[in-house]
């Protein structure tokens, strides 16, 4: 067993098929012992195996190693062609997506024929799951897993049936004759590999490389039999390459444009088929370009030919703007420049592999990506200038965002770093040391701290090293500590045109700080193509696609829970369902609902509530309310950033959830007068949070209906205005209770004709009582910056004393006639005066307090003027001192009340970055 190991491992000796089979010594043979054994491509003088390089140099010319996995004969016409280079060729690429199965082989050859170049050159990978295969044949024989042979007959099975579908008569028995040759011959190998215990690289490359050239000859067949003339190219005679120490391999340019001059001469066609990811070492060893490297044989064949262009053919439409499916709403690129490809599919985008793009670069020759299943779509077009695209603002300058996940950031830090030379030598010396990748390094100016960000499953290794190799400057205290901070992603955004314009990073940091998203790290390349940032790996996805959405790629979108669907409820769904498509259309505001809860049933989607449904969809769908598994669902949509609860309750337990809300990043909009009128040390710990934050509370319809006063009040306090005096009819009922309550009319009669058109409350004590008109008078007094309680503002009820404990609304309504000669008195009083009566709330900020009572004006006086439900509200300033700034309008009804609803949830919106 020892001399079989040692036969793998030393290239001076090689195994025949029967010392593989019986375990006997191994010995040098000669070409007819190993031509079966080993399966070079007939038309090239190159020995295959690493392990018999020794050999090979002791052999003459003559007797040098052939093998043939191709039954086509060499031309040995001693004449020579010219290869032509340039325009005429195009180079195409099939992935082993496109090469799954032999109907899209099929396709594949329609498209090839389709191309109307003069001269074409197609790389294939092998089929789909090919590789796989193969590299699992590998482990298992090298694991002495004896399924490796079963496993070695489906590989065969899989190509023999796409075969029989593909070819027919002299073509197919070739084939088949090739495809048990090489079988056969792989069998005897992996043998080998099963008795020694371990494969060599060499081998491994060899043994993968076999699914390339069988769709190479199985495409190149099927052209042939549509009548065109088609050679295919086993590329390793072609293609020379120097392994790097970094697992990666440089193409050698020069020798492979001579060996390619020399295949061509000999094998002249205006249609090739080669093979991709595999090629040879200078001293003609099989490798392979590694994962992702047919797009890279497509590059550098296409180089070699200074082709017009090079299409990539995949199974997506093109290059995305951000993974679709994290971010819905990505859009196809239709074009990139080379770096910012570059950028793009280091960051993990689904582009090309980084290494790529090099080789057309230096011709300029684009590449297009394109959707073999879906030919109407142009794809996207990678190039070095980008200029002939359509420019839409800032939105043109980021082209797109991509992220990487499962990351750890390392934090070094301590005052011993600074101005100290070799500390970051240091650190990164003992991450190579472990052999660990940094995605991304960080360091501030003052040099107190380098940050850097490795994958998740090398970051013990890395900290474990640097705890060693620190350990003295520790404890001396040079460094404070070597901090690793887990579950983290990437985010970047790329784009050419951000180098030098001005705004770029402020609107990325703007757009995550709305969407409540920290940022831990952030590192931007003087290039100025890049913008990184390192942020929690559960913000990643709401991260992505708050940037996304906040520069140009899709809508504004939010996600919204509708808590209460009552009557004013009930009215905002109706209101948002008739509006929804003209603020997509016009106004690129995309308002989602994705749950409406009551108190017994909730509502729930994944991607939004069909709202011209609503109600026969809570009958049909609903579940048992449950206050937090709704706001979860609500939140937990991570393909929208941005999510805004709506309380249409006035109840006080809701009221109390606001403050986890907003601290979760969650905005909160509500007509509810519980929060902002309850406890004052709750409502100042509620604000506090709101103006430290970048969640949005916004709560005008807790006043006015739909009026603006809130934000009236807002506007004259933040532009350095000084409050009075606030002075108004706050209650649509009771506004018309007393605009109705002329003549000879009784109290109690117009209070049952309120009651009768819904002006007032169920029980109209609860409007009478003027407890509506106290919550509004300290919401206002807070907002103008008096500490007040509710218990604070003195009330005078319009209930009368001994109604208070009535059993019911109905029997309060029958005894309250029993008492109209009081309000009666009142109005006479007045009317003798030539006054009226109005229920009034007042701020008195020369005093500091307030008060709710029912007050007699002259009858020219603003609020003697009012007709209906009308609520007026008089703000004197000291820029309005003589003559009051005056708001009036509707204040009551379901209509206004979510109506002013809705605007707030627009003002949301603009804030969150829709036009305004």
């Amino acid at each position: 067993m020892a001399s079989l190991s040692s036969a793998i491992s030393n290239p001076g000796h090689i195994l025949s098929p029967n010392a593989l089979a019986h375990d006997v010594k191994p010995k040098k043979i000669c070409y007819s012992q190993c031509h079966a054994f080993f399966l070079p491509p007939h038309r090239s003088p190159i020995c295959r195996m690493g392990f018999v390089s020794g050999l090979e140099r002791k052999m003459t010319l003559k007797s040098r190693i052939f093998a043939s996995v191709t039954d086509t004969p060499v031309n040995t016409s001693p004449e020579k062609v010219q290869l032509p280079k340039g325009d005429t060729w195009s180079v195409h690429k099939f992935g082993g997506t496109c090469m799954g199965s032999s109907e899209r082989i099929k396709n594949v050859a329609k498209i090839v024929l389709s191309d109307d170049s003069e001269r074409k050159f197609i790389v294939v990978s092998a089929m789909s799951k090919v590789t796989d295969m193969m590299y699992d044949l590998i482990y298992k024989a090298q694991s002495r897993d004896d399924s490796y042979l079963s496993a070695l007959d489906a590989v065969l099975e899989k190509h023999r049936s796409t075969a029989f579908d593909l070819l027919d008569g002299d073509e197919l028995g070739s084939f088949l004759a090739q495809l048990n040759h090489d079988v056969s011959n792989l069998k005897a190998m992996l043998r080998a590999i099963y008795i020694a215990g371990h494969a060599t690289e060499s081998f491994t490359d060899f043994v993968v490389g076999h699914g390339e050239l069988w769709s190479a000859q199985m495409l190149s067949c099927v052209v042939r039999k549509n009548g065109v003339d088609c050679n295919w190219m086993d590329t390793r005679e072609v293609l020379v390459v120097n392994p790097t120490s970094s697992n990666q391999v440089d193409p050698d340019f020069k020798e492979s444009e001579e060996r390619l001059e020399k295949w061509y001469s000999k094998n002249p066609s205006k249609t090739i088929v080669a093979t991709g990811f595999i090629a040879s070492t200078p001293q003609n060893i099989p490798t392979t370009l590694k994962r992702d490297g047919s797009d890279f044989s497509a590059a550098i064949m296409g180089a070699l030919f200074k082709a017009r262009q090079v299409t990539i053919w995949t199974d997506v439409d093109g290059v995305y703007s951000a993974d679709p499916r994290k971010v819905s709403e990505a859009v196809i690129l239709k074009t990139l420049s080379y770096q910012e490809a570059w950028e793009m599919s280091y960051f993990g985008a689904n582009v090309l592999h980084p290494r790529t793009i090099i080789p057309v670069m230096r011709y300029d020759i684009p590449i297009i990506i394109r959707n073999v299943f879906n030919l109407a779509v142009p794809g996207t077009k990678i190039c070095r200038s980008t200029e002939d695209e359509d420019g839409q603002g800032l939105e043109s300058f980021v082209k797109g965002f991509a992220t990487i996940d499962n990351l750890a950031l390392v934090n070094v830090e301590g005052t011993g770093m600074a101005g100290v030379p070799g500390t970051a030598s240091a650190i990164f010396s003992a991450v190579k040391d472990v052999g660990a990748n940094v995605i991304m390094i960080s360091q501030a100016s003052s040099e107190h701290s380098v940050c850097f960000a490795v994958p998740e499953k090398e970051v013990n290794a890395v900290s474990e090293l640097l705890q060693s190799r620190f350990r003295e400057a520790l404890n001396a205290g040079r460094l404070s500590q070597v901090q690793v901070i887990p579950n983290c992603s990437i985010l970047a955004a790329v784009g050419q045109k951000m180098a030098s314009t001005p705004g770029v990073s402020a609107t990325l940091f703007n757009a995550l700080a709305k969407a409540n998203i920290n940022v831990r790290a952030i590192a931007q390349g003087c290039s100025e193509y890049n913008i990184t940032v390192v942020v929690k790996r559960e913000d990643c996805i709401r991260a992505l696609r708050a940037v996304h959405s906040r520069f140009y790629l899709s809508r504004t979108t939010i996600a919204m829970g509708i808590i209460g669907p009552g009557l004013i409820g009930g009215t905002l769904l109706d209101q948002l369902r008739d509006q929804t498509a003209t603020l997509k259309e016009e106004f690129n505001i995309d308002l989602r609902v994705m749950g409406i809860t009551g108190s017994r049933t909730m509502l729930l989607s994944e991607a939004g509530i069909d709202l011209s449904r609503w109600k026969e969809l809570q009958n049909e769908k609903g579940v048992v309310a449950d206050m937090e598994k709704f706001v979860q669902h609500v939140h937990g949509n991570h393909f929208i950033p941005n999510t805004v609860l709506v309380d249409c309750t006035a109840d006080s337990s809701i009221a109390s959830h606001y403050y986890d809300w907003l601290r979760k990043g969650i905005h909160v909009v509500t007509p509810n007068k519980k929060a902002n009128s309850g406890p004052l040390d709750q409502y100042l710990k509620l604000r506090a949070l709101q103006r430290q934050s970048y969640t949005h509370y916004f709560y005008e319809a807790t006043v006015g209906a739909g009026l603006p006063i809130i934000n009236t009040l807002q506007g004259l306090l933040e532009t350095g205005d000084k409050i009075l005096r606030i002075e108004g009819i706050f209650s649509g009922t009771l506004s018309y209770i007393f605009n109705n309550f002329i003549g000879r009319r009784t109290f109690s009669e117009v209070v049952a004709e309120a009651k009768q058109a819904g002006y007032t409350e169920p029980d109209p004590r609860d409007d009478l009582s003027g407890t509506d008109v106290c919550r509004k008078v300290i919401i206002l007094a807070r907002e103008s910056g008096l500490k007040l309680e509710l218990s604070d503002i003195p009330v005078e009820s319009l209930v009368p004393e001994p109604l208070k404990d009535s059993a019911s609304a109905e029997e309060f309504m029958q005894k309250l006639p029993q008492f109209d000669h009081d309000l009666a008195k009142k109005r006479q009083i007045a009317e003798d005066a030539g006054q009226v009566l109005r229920y009034v709330g007042v701020v008195d900020m020369v005093n500091q307090e307030g008060a709710v009572k029912l007050q007699t004006y002259k009858n020219d006086h603003p609020f003697a003027q009012l007709s209906g439900a009308d609520n007026i509200i008089a703000f004197t300033t000291t820029r309005y001192k003589d003559q009051p700034l005056i708001v009036r309008g509707p204040g009551a009804g379901a209509e206004v009340t979510a109506g002013g609803v809705f605007s707030d949830i627009l003002r949301l919106a603009s804030y969150l970055g829709a036009p305004s």
